[in-house]
């Protein structure tokens, strides 16, 4: 009896070890939602770090249900503007919301 319920357990924990990690995290109801910010943050950062006039590293993007959340800091507003420009043009971008410091 005693190597049974270890055994019902054990089985119960990792089913749901294993479950938990399928869950949607962060608001989103669907996972394919997830991956599709996932991929828009992805398509923004790789855009930035082709542009010579944003600094890549010092911006940071964040999707949500298409709406993307740009922070960090710029060295002018044309910077700042420039990457919310570059946000708006990626496929799926529903809002963006530019947070970015001017900071010379």
């Amino acid at each position: 009896m005693n190597i049974r319920l270890t055994l019902v357990t054990g089985i119960s924990a990792l089913l749901l070890l294993t479950a938990s990690g399928c869950a949607v995290t962060r608001g989103q109801e669907t996972v394919g939602a997830f991956v599709d910010d996932t991929v828009i943050t992805t398509q923004i950062k790789a855009r930035f770090a082709e542009d010579k006039t944003v600094a890549a590293t010092s911006i940071g993007v964040e999707t949500l249900n298409g709406t993307v959340m740009l922070s960090g800091f710029a060295k002018s507003l044309k910077e700042k503007e420039t990457a919310e420009a570059i946000a708006r043009k990626v496929n799926g971008v529903k809002a963006v919301k530019n947070e970015i410091a001017v900071r010379p």
